[in-house]
């Protein structure tokens, strides 16, 4: 009992009382983060180290705030455990309100219990910038410790050197032949199973271990793929879910996404049509939203309001946004390369027997359907790089999130689709109206 007392209490020493009279309390976050185009600066330094408190493992993260005049925007530090917690340490009193000078760097840090096995650590400093990926990854693997009282084993087997002249000669009485060759040959079949057993991993390791349930994650970290999202301006529910859509592929999916809510300033400097052009070039992929079912703005002005999620308001650059891209994707109808660039996303689940409803130009494009293409989603934006060499694309593992990290989007895709079967109807209805005068 007296130990685990001991062991809360240094744990809350560490995570408040860093150095001289700034205090940094560290709480378990489960929003999206907060961003701003007037952000701080990124980490100077990151480090994680195993330590061991009171006979319990716990990793030690350490990381550096560079002193300069950006920590006047300073509001916290982001720590992302990959599988796990996500933690918002805020500083008390803020740094911009500290005496530093003199000082180029301030170290923090904060202690969290280790698991077994392999673990990415991601810190940034918050607000996160729109267009950037901030954050520093650490990859620290933590051992499973031995238990006790049970030992290794290792054989000793006898090692006898034999040469040519030896083989003639008969061998001393106290050597078993048959124990040497057992050994021998029982060394060279273990390496070989060894051998093919990591080919064998290497090749299709990774499949098998999906196909019993276990989901994949990326082993390395991965260049941010460039990433443009264009979307029509429908209504609040459908605007709710691009919003997690885009910041999901820019916190979890290894993206960097250009949207328009995130860029209005640089929209209203260069313009709709010139915007478009520029982030449309410099994006491996161009992402057209649409909802299953075109929902009429006034369906949802009655529906009860949904507190999980702020209700964001359409820029009025969206509207303009999505005629430019409808055209851009015709004019590069005849070149499948170019056309290739172009992927649709839908949101909702997709209903049977019923007429698609995407654009004329949107139809050779290549089709996702959320949420149940999330996961091939996310595979084909790192695997089909240009890029990319063929080892990478045999050996590189796939991408896979946990239910925790999908867990907003998926809210907001269902709040959407709850609306499109009633609304399905209505639109059928309205086509048979029409039809029948």
């Amino acid at each position: 009992m007296m130990w685990g007392v001991t062991l809360v209490f240094f744990s809350y020493v560490a995570s408040l009382v860093t150095s001289n009279d700034i205090i940094m309390e560290c709480l378990e976050f489960h929003d999206f983060p907060p961003t701003n185009s007037a952000s701080p600066s990124f980490l100077a330094d990151l480090k994680v180290e195993g330590v061991t408190v009171e006979q319990t493992c716990m990793l030690n993260i350490s990381w550096a705030i560079n002193i300069d005049a950006s920590i006047e925007y300073l509001t916290g530090t982001r720590i992302v455990i990959e599988a796990e917690s996500t933690y918002h340490c805020k500083y008390n009193p803020p740094l911009a309100k500290t005496n530093l000078t003199g000082s180029m760097q301030k170290w923090f840090h904060y202690l969290v219990k280790a698991s077994y096995g392999s673990t990415n650590i991601q810190v940034a400093n918050l607000p996160l910038p729109f267009d950037e990926h901030p954050y520093k990854l650490f990859k620290i693997t933590v051992p499973r410790p031995e238990q006790p009282g049970v030992k290794r084993f290792t054989p000793q087997v006898p090692i006898v050197e034999l040469t040519t002249s030896d083989l003639r000669k008969e061998v001393p009485g106290n050597i078993n032949i048959t124990y040497i060759a057992v050994a021998i040959f029982g060394g060279l079949a273990s390496v070989m199973i060894l051998s093919s057993c990591y080919i064998v991993y290497k090749v299709c390791g990774a499949n098998v271990a999906t196909s019993l349930g276990f989901k994949r994650l990326p082993t390395s970290p991965m260049v941010p793929v460039p990433v443009l999202v264009v979307y029509p301006a429908e209504n609040s529910a459908f605007q709710q879910a691009v919003v997690a859509l885009a910041e999901f592929l820019q916190w979890q999916g290894g993206c960097k996404v250009a949207v328009d809510m995130w860029q209005q300033g640089k929209i209203a400097e260069l313009g709709p049509m010139r915007w478009l052009a520029e982030q449309a070039g410099a994006a491996d992929r161009v992402l057209i939203v649409c909802p299953q079912v075109a929902i009429p703005s006034s369906q949802l002005r009655h529906s009860p309001p949904n507190h999980s999620f702020p209700e964001p308001s359409i820029p009025a650059a969206a509207h303009d946004l999505y005629p430019l891209i409808l055209n851009m994707v015709a004019s590069h109808a005849k070149s499948a390369s170019n056309l290739a660039k172009f992927w649709v996303v839908q949101l909702g689940e997709q209903q049977d027997k019923t007429p698609s409803n995407l654009a004329l130009e949107l139809r050779a494009c290549k089709t996702f359907c959320l949420m149940n293409d999330l996961n091939k989603l996310c595979r084909s934006l790192h695997t089909q790089r240009q890029d990319d060499k063929i080892s990478d694309l045999t050996f590189r593992p796939g991408i896979a999130h946990s239910e925790k990290s999908t867990m907003k989007l998926r809210e907001a895709v269902e709040k959407l689709g709850r609306h499109q079967p009633s609304i399905f109807r209505q639109v059928e209805l309205l086509k048979s109206v029409v039809t029948t005068i």
